[in-house]
């Protein structure tokens, strides 16, 4: 028997109170059908035990006060401001709200309005109350949600995102009239039981999305936001279950046979102990690779954790077998770092790397290709040419992807399209909180480096204003002098009429020709040919270079020990974990290094500019930056539409019921992957009519 879950996508048009015309507002506003309507995120909740009685109001207060608009009007001033204000009511007092510069509001308002406002009270001519914000509870009498009496005992007002053409009180109208019957066909997409309910702690789907509308206080409007934020998250991890056990249960994988003929002898001869978080990931991938089922792993680490020692002994571990291993690197000059660093540690095992780029000369090329085909080539290094047409593999058992955010997904798997499908291991450097992670790649297992060598030499980092910018010129000549190497960074390549910020381009021509006409300067980014940045950082690595003048190009870069300062120019526009970035690319070697944010003052930037001048965990930046910034910024276009890949859920506060989420959903993927198992019926319907978009967003049919 089928579940029909379309009642609840009727066109909007067709709820109580609402015609054609009203239809084409709420359609601007992204309420296209019914259940847009019921899945409204309110933005906010005002509780009245904290409103105050218009009678108690005094001057210095910041009051929000609930009254009824008893009269209004525009002022003129002789300084030709006008100032729309109207005196409110309630049961206790009068007071009048002023809003200079904004005489349209005559137009918005109306007399025997009930509204929400707040804001400071100030003296002039007696008392007002001058608001930063306002919202129409109710208007001719009429009450919607959230509209009750002041003193009423719990109530509370909720505000949501409105428009010019549908404000508050429509909204709440519409809800007041259509939300009982919208219940209950909600309670047709019930999808968990109630003993696993009581088990997670969650409220039922029409008591949360009540408690979403008509909250009896902010606790009870939070427990029906986490009910919602659990569905988010749950269907989301559910795709990615679905895609997860595709990958590694259902084509039988690599079974590795571990021999310790080259791994443990790798071991004995570091001259350092690996950390305590590279042992862990060890086991854990050595755990997957050794059994029946296939690897689809992520390695995420902070710059220097030591990925790449990692991902070598994953590489030994298929080469002990007889499978070949490869790792793929965005940018040659990083896969020739790679190949150089792997080589040094297993020439005394008696092995050799292969590298295959791009540059490679026709003989190069066919002596790689015919060493990959044969299988001789055991462990390669190479770039996107990996993958290009004519490169065979005889035994392919292990593909690693290093930088796995500058490939695209079909360019991270093509080295796994293949059979039988080798075991897959993409690493990052770019720290993500784990709830972040977890969001965004839950089709992964994830291992996590959250632990840096001992002995290294902490980066410096330094704020200064505008103002000082001849003072950080200065400092960067110093340390020239010292004969090290220096990065100014800009966010752009170009200068730009829509933002004042200085660019790379112009700014490289000033520091060669007027600040440091004695030293070689070059500039690098991200528009130029790929030739050509090869060839600039090839000269930086030489030291031929002194300043190199560049975009967030270089935010995943080489090793050039030498270079000893960065200089980020209107820091203020970065990213906290691309700051970070930026700054991983100094303090490489043994000198001590600093990093100099130049940027503009403002508020919001000095508490950002602050967390990252005083932590260096990169995991703790990422976190900060997930907090401050906020979720939508990081997911960038998949936060973004009618459709947003979460609108209740919060990553910052939400990541053990994440964690819950994601239990389950695997729980029910290893028990019926297809989902066609009775008790599993509700749930595909709701994923199917709820959530198409997530299918659509990984490809899942």
């Amino acid at each position: 028997m089928s579940v029909d879950l379309t009642l609840l996508d009727k066109p909007v048009q067709f709820l109580k109170g609402v015609g054609p015309r009203r239809a084409e507002s709420l359609q601007r506003m992204g309420l296209v059908t019914a259940r847009d309507v019921l899945y409204h995120v309110p933005r906010r909740y005002d509780d009245a035990s904290t409103v105050e009685a218009i009678g108690a109001l005094q001057v210095g207060m910041d009051a929000t006060v609930v009254g009824r608009i008893r009269t209004k009007g525009v002022i003129p001033t002789r300084a030709r401001l006008r100032i729309f204000q109207a005196i409110i009511e309630d049961d206790t007092g009068r007071i009048t709200c002023a809003w200079p510069g904004q005489p349209w509001l005559d137009r918005k308002l109306r007399e025997g309005d009930t509204i929400l406002v707040t804001g400071p009270v100030k003296f002039f001519h007696g008392n007002q109350l001058h608001p930063r914000e306002f919202t129409v509870l109710s208007r001719d009498g009429e009450t919607g949600p959230g509209a009750g009496a002041v003193g009423s005992g719990g109530t509370i007002f909720v505000s949501y995102p409105a428009s010019e053409d549908v404000p508050q009180w429509v909204l709440r109208r519409i809800l007041d009239r259509n939300l009982d019957d919208l219940l209950k066909l909600a309670g047709d997409e019930e999808y968990l039981p109630e003993p696993e309910r009581d088990r997670l702690g969650l409220r039922d789907l029409p008591g949360a999305l009540r408690s979403l509308h008509r909250p009896e206080s902010v606790a009870d409007a939070e427990r029906g936001r986490q009910r919602l934020a659990f569905d988010e998250l749950f269907f989301l991890q559910l795709v990615q279950a679905q895609i997860r056990h595709r990958q590694t249960v259902e084509r039988p994988g690599v079974g590795h046979a571990r021999s310790n003929e080259w791994v443990r002898p790798l071991h004995d001869a570091l001259p350092f102990s690996l950390t305590g978080a590279q042992a862990r990931v060890l086991r854990e991938i050595s755990a997957d690779m050794t059994s029946p089922h296939r690897m689809n792993r992520m390695l995420q680490g902070d710059v220097g954790a030591g990925k790449t020692l990692v991902a070598l002994f994953a590489m030994l571990i298929a080469a002990e077998g007889g499978w070949q291993a490869v790792l793929m690197a965005p940018t040659e000059i990083l896969a020739e770092q790679h190949a150089r660093k792997i080589r040094e540690l297993v020439a005394p095992l008696g092995l050799d790397v292969v590298l295959l780029t791009g540059s490679l000369g026709a003989s190069e090329r066919r002596d790689a290709l015919a060493r990959l085909a044969s299988g001789e080539a055991l462990l390669t290094v190479g770039t996107h040419a990996l993958i290009q047409e004519g490169v065979e593999f005889a035994r392919l058992g292990l593909s690693v992807v290093d930088e796995q955010h500058r490939f695209g997904v079909r360019q991270r798997m093509a080295l796994a399209d293949r059979d039988p499908p080798p075991d897959v291991l993409i690493m990052s450097a770019t720290p993500i909180p784990r709830s972040l992670a977890l969001t965004l790649y839950g089709e992964l297992d994830l291992s996590t480096l959250d632990e840096l060598p001992p002995g290294r030499t902490p980066v410096r980092t330094l704020l200064k204003g505008p103002a000082g910018r001849h003072e950080v010129h200065e400092f960067v000549r110093r340390e020239v002098e010292k004969g090290h190497q220096a990065y100014i960074v800009y966010p752009l390549v170009e200068s730009s009429d829509k933002v004042d910020l200085r660019a790379a381009t112009e700014e490289a021509e000033h520091l060669a020709e007027v600040v440091f006409p004695e030293y070689r300067v070059e500039v690098l980014h991200g528009q130029m040919p790929g030739e050509g940045k090869d060839a600039v950082m090839r000269a930086f690595l030489a030291g031929e270079v002194q300043i190199l003048v560049a975009t967030t190009v270089i935010e995943v870069g080489i090793d050039v020990p030498n270079a000893s300062i960065m200089v980020i120019e209107h820091a203020e526009r970065f990213g906290l974990s691309q700051l970070h970035q930026l700054r991983g690319r100094v303090g490489r070697g043994a000198l001590e290094s600093y990093c100099v944010l130049v940027a503009e003052p403002g508020e919001g930037a000095a508490e950002r500019l602050k967390v990252f001048r005083d932590t260096a965990d990169g995991f703790a930046i990422a976190r900060a930056d997930l907090r401050i910034r906020g979720q939508g910024d990081l997911f960038g276009s998949q936060q973004s539409g009618r459709d947003p890949l979460l609108r209740f859920a919060d990553l910052a506060r939400d990541e053990d019921l994440l964690l819950r989420a994601q239990a389950l959903a695997r729980r029910v993927v290893e028990n019926d992957p297809n989902l066609t198992r009775s008790e599993h019926e509700r749930v595909r319907a709701v994923l199917e009519a709820r959530h198409a978009h997530r299918l659509k967003l990984y490809e899942v049919g």
